[in-house]
């Protein structure tokens, strides 16, 4: 096939369009893998990935019911260091009469407020909830057996950490801040 001449086909030349075409195509994947890539490296500079919820319970406190009520509340300090935010979804403990209720009181004018029922209580990465009297509570039912001082086992249920088990100490409402 030496000195034999093709006949019908072309022999493919790069032209300057060919050039820019091939370059354009080959250009918008690795622009968008660049973008892309920047903002994850962003995302985890800045310390939010692979940094789950991480949960601390202390400060558990219970009042000790006055009268004729049974129903009383429950205080803990939950303080989430991770780098994602978690959720307490319920209260469970061995030494109540009963569910658990998570409450959260609003003050309306004049002084006056309000306990409104939740569902779950959310934690936020790098914050902490400290339930209080006139913020979020746990509302349980005292048994009649407890003494100022008990401490009581309670189990703490999040979305993300789990369970996480803790005291609380029973007080008199007023002689502890809650």
């Amino acid at each position: 096939m030496t000195g034999q001449r093709l006949t019908g086909q072309r022999l493919w030349r790069p032209t300057r369009r060919r050039l820019t075409d091939t370059l354009i195509a080959a250009l918008a994947p690795v622009v968008a893998c660049s973008v892309a890539l920047g903002g994850l490296t962003t995302w985890a500079v800045q310390g939010n990935a692979g940094s789950p919820a991480r949960i601390a319970v202390t400060h558990g406190l219970v009042f000790l019911p006055f009268g004729d009520t049974r129903e009383t509340a429950a205080f803990f300090r939950v303080t989430n260091s991770g780098g994602a935010d978690d959720r307490l979804l319920k209260v469970t403990s061995s030494a109540t009469g009963g569910d658990a209720t998570f409450n959260r009181h609003r003050m309306t004018g004049g002084r006056a407020a309000y306990g409104q029922t939740v569902d779950s209580v959310a934690v936020p990465a790098g914050d902490s909830l400290a339930m209080s009297p006139s913020g979020t509570d746990v509302t349980v039912r005292a048994k009649e057996t407890w003494r100022e001082g008990d401490v009581l086992p309670f189990t703490l249920h999040f979305a993300r950490s789990g369970r996480i088990k803790t005291v609380a100490v029973v007080v008199r409402p007023g002689t502890v801040g809650a």
